[in-house]
């Protein structure tokens, strides 16, 4: 199949099996990232023999650059920075100690086990510190996370690539040079990394915004365009930065985190609808490397890449756990997150940079990588999947609360409860006697945010709506008029 034809088929084969299996997967608690893995196996040279993508593939180049802007800008925005302020200090040790530490462990064990050049073992410590967002989101879903362990694996898979990229980067740029790299050279690619791509981001976001606003004060935005538009913004800060050399991945995270910072509205539509969109592409890209790149991991396998697997998987475990204490954490609190650090997708676009760049001994570097990303899949998804299977066992067996407002679609009065309703037809409502409450439904960010609420609403959650109607008495009978912006 050619390029274009290979992109398609998988773009509709993701969409198709990902929206089919979706409620399946989340009640079995299995990552997504280890069925699609399985998908490319079946549709590659293993499997059908429908797709065949290898590393100099124009495809895979495409996914994997679009993917990782876009994993760095979703990090951004699911950042929640009132609660960085207040675990300041478990936010230090994440991104800071817990970080650097085991990226230093790693490449230790590279250069010591694999014989690989010292800017080879950075990389390889750099990718494999990456802790993996995507592999996290069924946990994040969960209501068993506790919530500064939520808080603390929330930033490290935010924010750590960030830490780890520049690493990279300039480990690039001495591996193209041999070791042998003018101070001019690393003094530009400084500036690329750590003024002019964040500086660029920043300025496509506020921009990006400010349009945005303009436009939603005077004619409208429809709020599922408001998340496409993110989208934009992430796509074109990382354009933009790349065009006039600077990173366009951390200009996609600084554009990501004004959007967090400065229109709440805009963040909270990325999360409704444009999430789903990104994980789809980064589902995607996990069916391209099961097609048959990642398990050339498989063949790398023996004594000393074992032992290098084992000792970059154990090392965040080893450092975090010890250095958690002394913070007021409790110690399934800090069980939970020394545990649950997967390698995943950041993992190998980290190990991909290289290999785009045609420099030598990249692809050993990349298939190292995908030893220790295939035994992350196993062990830590599954890990996760039992956490999430026993708190889902753990909830049937407790009472079940009964609903306290009537199910959707219900008839009151032998007319269909409408979806929306205008002010003209509230008041109407409301002078012809019909009791009408008012439910506040905001996003928690947007709530946290905003104290301005309806005179006389009630606060319901909207994660978990019959339980807080229970909590708080909410009347059977009535019309419920809900707002969510």
């Amino acid at each position: 199949m050619d390029h274009f034809t290979t992109t398609i088929a998988l773009v509709g084969i993701v969409i198709v099996v990902a929206s089919l299996l979706s409620g399946a997967l989340e009640r079995s608690g299995l990552p997504l990232v280890a069925v699609f893995l399985g998908l490319g196996a079946m549709l590659g040279p293993m499997g059908l023999g429908l797709i065949d993508i290898r590393l100099d593939s124009p495809v895979l180049q495409t996914l994997a650059t679009l993917a990782l802007a876009l994993v760095l800008f979703s990090d951004a925005v699911t950042l929640e920075t009132g609660e960085i302020r207040t675990q300041r200090r478990l936010t230090w040790r994440m991104l800071g100690p817990g970080t650097l530490v085991p990226a230093v462990i790693i490449a230790v064990a590279a250069r010591l086990l694999l014989d690989v050049s010292l800017p080879a073992a950075a990389i390889l410590g750099a990718a494999l510190a990456s802790t993996d967002p995507v592999l996290l989101r069924s946990l994040f879903r969960s209501k068993a996370l506790p919530l500064r362990a939520r808080v603390a694996l929330r930033v490290e898979a935010g924010m750590n690539d960030v830490v780890l990229l520049p690493i990279v980067v300039l480990s690039m740029l001495l591996l193209r040079g041999e070791g042998e790299v003018a101070g001019g050279d690393i003094a530009r690619s400084a500036v690329g990394l750590f003024l002019l791509g964040p500086a660029l981001g920043a300025a496509v976001g506020w921009v990006g915004i400010r349009m945005l606003a303009a436009v939603r004060g005077s004619i409208g935005v429809r709020r599922d365009y408001e998340s496409m538009y993110a989208l934009g913004l992430a796509f074109t800060s990382f354009a933009v930065a790349e065009s006039v050399g600077g990173s366009g991945f951390l200009a996609a995270f600084a554009a990501g985190l004004l959007v967090s910072a400065q229109d709440v509205e805009l963040c909270d539509c990325f999360l409704e609808y444009g999430e789903a969109t990104a994980e789809m592409l980064l589902l995607l890209t996990f069916v391209a490397f099961g097609g048959s790149l990642i398990w050339d991991g498989l063949t790398v396998i023996d004594g000393r890449t074992l032992l290098f697997a084992a000792i970059a998987l154990v090392a965040r475990t080893a450092v975090l756990y010890p250095m958690l204490t002394g913070i007021g954490l409790e110690e399934r609190e800090r069980r939970m997150i020394a545990l649950f650090g997967p390698r995943g997708l950041s993992s190998l676009l980290f190990a991909l940079l290289p290999v785009f760049g045609g420099l030598g001994g990249a692809q050993y570097v990349f298939t190292v990588t995908c030893l220790v990303v295939l035994l992350s899949v196993v062990l830590h998804g599954g890990g996760i999947a039992f956490f999430l299977r026993s708190h889902a066992s753990r909830a049937r067996a407790a009472p079940a609360v009964q609903p306290a407002i009537a199910p959707e679609g219900s008839v009151r009065g032998g007319d269909h409860v409408p979806e929306r309703i205008t002010i003209p037809e509230l008041r109407e409502l409301q002078q012809g006697g019909t009791p009408v409450t008012f439910i506040d439904a905001r996003a928690e960010r947007s709530y946290a945010a905003d104290d301005l609420q309806a005179t006389g609403a009630v606060r319901l959650s909207p994660d978990e709506p019959v339980r807080s109607a229970t909590a708080i008495g909410l009347a059977h009978h009535g019309t419920l008029v809900i707002y969510c912006a």
